[in-house]
């Protein structure tokens, strides 16, 4: 399988970076995780507007746009012979001496790694646990998807190594936050909830599409600080993120929720069919 690295397909034996990239000594680097479907990289607009957003508060001066990097997407697809695929972008700071350095970085390194994936389009269920390890606090005034992910990594150990399992973190403050790599959503009647960004989760990508696609089927949204007893009321929970997509739960401290035969997590499930093949940005949901 081939990767792209500042401007050259390689293999991943080829790849290397300087020890002296600060995404490697300080963690100053960002990524991002996506799926292409049928050769259509699914929500790339909101992916590439989170990462600028990340990159300008890291003194990274780089900006990309979709057609920057979709061009290296549709060429390192081609190169693998690939049409469903597993995306991640990486962009590290780049080169500098050994100290922190608050000028800004001028020369990140960006790499793309593919990996080859089924189209999807079945609801896999999982159980969620309560991990007793604390989802830790934003490095600065939010969540960015950074190198910094031991909290994850600790966590996931924690709940040993199932793929039909999700931890969810509480906050410091005992509030529900999220999954090790999912955001959590539950539903009540007509109200779809989920943990506020004050709890310091990463605005994930799915997450703002769930919510854009819950105010298109008229529900009511609900952004809050809740406790477990609050999800344990609801009618459907379920997790999502942007390789696994809509992910329902079927039991959760006790209880036992619908999972895949949920009413919501299926209406959820068949927009997101509809839409993977096809939406740049969010923003575009509902839009004729």
């Amino acid at each position: 399988m081939l990767l792209y690295l500042n401007g050259q397909f390689i293999s991943k034996e080829e790849a290397k970076i300087s020890p002296f990239d600060h995404g490697f000594l300080y963690g100053l680097g960002l990524f991002e995780t996506f799926r292409v479907y049928d050769g259509h990289p699914f929500l790339l607009d909101d992916h590439v507007e989170r990462l600028n957003k990340g990159l300008a508060e890291l003194s990274i001066e780089q900006k990309y746009t979709r057609e920057q990097i979709n061009k290296i997407l549709q060429e390192l697809l081609e190169r693998n012979r690939l049409t469903n695929a597993y995306i991640r972008l990486n962009v590290s700071a780049g080169l500098g001496e050994v100290g922190l350095q608050v000028e800004p970085y001028l020369q990140p390194n960006l790499i793309i790694f593919p990996k080859r994936l089924s189209p999807g389009g079945e609801l896999i269920e999982k159980k969620a646990v309560l991990l007793k390890l604390k989802r830790n606090s934003p490095e600065g005034n939010q969540r960015l998807k950074s190198h910094h992910y031991l909290n994850n990594v600790l966590a996931k150990r924690e709940i040993g190594d199932f793929p039909d399992v999700e931890g969810i973190f509480l906050d410091e403050h005992g509030y529900l936050a999220e999954g090790i790599v999912s955001n959590l959503f539950w539903i009540k009647g007509n109200v779809l909830y989920t943990p506020s960004l004050h709890t310091g989760i990463l605005n994930g990508i799915t997450r703002q599409f769930v919510i854009q696609l819950g105010w298109k089927n008229n529900l009511q949204i609900q952004e809050g600080l809740y406790s477990i007893k609050e999800v344990l009321e609801a009618d459907e929970m379920f997790v999502t993120n942007s390789i696994q997509e809509i992910v329902p739960i079927t039991s959760f401290e006790g209880r036992n929720f619908p999972g895949k035969e949920g009413q919501w997590v299926q209406q959820f499930h068949q927009d997101y069919r509809q839409y993977c093949k096809n939406l740049w940005s969010r923003h575009s949901v509902g839009r004729e």
